[in-house]
């Protein structure tokens, strides 16, 4: 049975305490023993980070990436910051505490109100610190293609994904040239979705990846409802299609380009 490589999904979110009683905990074993092999636990600001590594400890294909999101650096000072280089330091085997990334970071220009240089702030320094501890990062980009871009270039050394890709296949294109990585989640495969379609399709196969982004962007059949990582096989069979590629060899290729990125 082919299994499944979930890039990017937020198992401590409380959407999955209201709607499973324990939580995520009541929901992963049962993933982990059906169609998933891997899963990302991707952290948003400093508390939460902390919960991706507790789970990742707890569960054997489990990894965590920790970052401070453009959202939840709106309230936060310098000194957040400097809490989450600590938190690096303490963790930097990394390896052993299995951080596979920095992220996710980036912009989010759609909620109001916001500070594009505030944001720029965090973003860039933590693109900083993925150079420094030689991390590959995840790019949150919310109506910002430009300046996410912008920030992407300026870093050389520091490569990754952006993930749920919303931007043109140009901007792909570049960011594929200059060795990032481009994810999709459920979005693509909505019915109104046609543009993300052909943005997908012209993705090279290799620098392509999966994510549910859950408990968020259920995709369809099941838009609207709590999403988990053994939803995603509707989006593989949407990308399946979209690539001419059987299922299975599709949830190859998708998982071989995870583990290199996140050297797992």
């Amino acid at each position: 049975m082919s299994r499944l490589f979930d890039s990017h999904a937020h198992y401590f979110d409380s959407r999955f305490v209201e709607e499973y009683e324990g939580g995520a905990d009541a929901l992963l074993p049962k993933l982990f023993s059906d169609n998933v092999e891997y899963i990302v636990n991707v952290g948003t600001n400093n508390e939460n980070n902390k919960i991706c590594l507790e789970m990742a400890k707890k569960y054997e294909k489990m990894y965590a990436a920790v970052g401070i999101h453009p959202e939840d650096c709106r309230d936060y000072g310098r000194e957040e910051l400097d809490r989450f280089e600590e938190f690096l330091t303490d963790h930097r085997d990394f390896k052993k505490e299995k951080i596979v990334a920095i992220g996710e970071i980036g912009f989010d220009y759609h909620w109001e109100p916001y500070d594009k240089e505030h944001q720029r702030f965090f973003f860039e320094e933590q693109m900083k610190l993925a150079e420094k501890y030689a991390l590959p990062v995840i790019i949150h980009d919310r109506e910002a293609h430009g300046d996410c871009f912008d920030v992407a270039c300026k870093f050389k050394n520091v490569k990754g994904v952006f993930h749920s890709y919303s931007g043109s296949a140009e901007m792909a294109c570049e960011l594929v040239k200059r060795g990032w990585y481009i994810s999709f989640s459920g979005v693509v495969t909505f019915k109104n979705a046609s543009r993300v379609k052909e943005v997908a399709a012209s993705i090279p196969l290799d620098r392509l990846l999966v994510e549910t982004d859950a408990p968020y962007l259920a995709p369809h059949p099941m838009r609207g409802k709590l999403n988990h990582s053994g939803l995603m096989r509707y989006t593989v069979e949407t990308l399946s299609e979209l690539f001419g590629e059987s299922f299975d060899d599709m949830c190859e290729i998708l998982s071989n380009n995870a583990k290199k990125l996140f050297n797992i």
